[in-house]
């Protein structure tokens, strides 16, 4: 079943976290952060939303790198009834999806409920003082890449990688509930 990000204020703080890899190297938020901010997805290996925009994503990353804001995913799904997304998993994505910037671990699921995500893929992006600036979809058409006709997430990247405001409408992520082992929301 399929549910929508929240809606959280513009200007939240970007919440800290150092988290690692699956092959054991830790990231910290803060470090992470290209000049012009860091995009944050919490995302997974299994969910057919997540799936389907992995390629774009990908390709969503290197044009945000190219424009000073750095990309980290973050898989929040490490549970034992969802082996898809265990780490090792995550490895072979990591090279099958050649996937260019750190893919994370929140093993606790303590970050995923700190920034408040609720879906995969669940898109956070912050300016250079980790501010959020957008909560969005990455488009859309998360089904069809070929019918979409609004890259919102590209152009807010575009727009604030030129320190222009974000205007307008941030339509909710859709994807697969974060598989909470308990719900932190209760």
């Amino acid at each position: 079943m399929a549910i929508a990000s929240i809606e959280i204020p513009l200007k939240t703080p970007m919440a800290a976290f150092a988290l690692k890899d699956p092959y054991g190297k830790v990231y910290k938020g803060d470090s992470l952060a290209g000049a012009n901010g860091i995009l944050v997805v919490f995302t997974c290996n299994h969910c057919p939303y997540a799936k389907a925009v992995w390629p774009r994503l990908v390709r969503l990353a290197e044009y945000a790198m190219g424009n000073g804001v750095n990309v980290v995913g973050i898989n929040p799904n490490i549970h034992p009834h969802y082996p898809e997304d265990a780490p090792e998993v995550m490895k072979e994505k990591i090279k099958e999806w050649k996937i260019n910037f750190p893919y994370l671990i929140d093993d606790t699921q303590k970050i995923a409920a700190e920034f408040k995500a609720q879906c995969t893929p669940d898109i956070f992006l912050f300016n250079k003082d980790r501010e959020l600036v957008y909560h969005g979809r990455i488009d859309d058409n998360w089904q069809e890449e070929t019918r979409v006709t609004r890259e919102e997430l590209k152009d807010a990247i575009t727009k604030l990688a030129k320190n222009q405001p974000i205007q307008g409408a941030q339509y909710p992520s859709l994807g697969c509930s974060i598989k909470w082992r308990v719900n932190p929301y209760n």
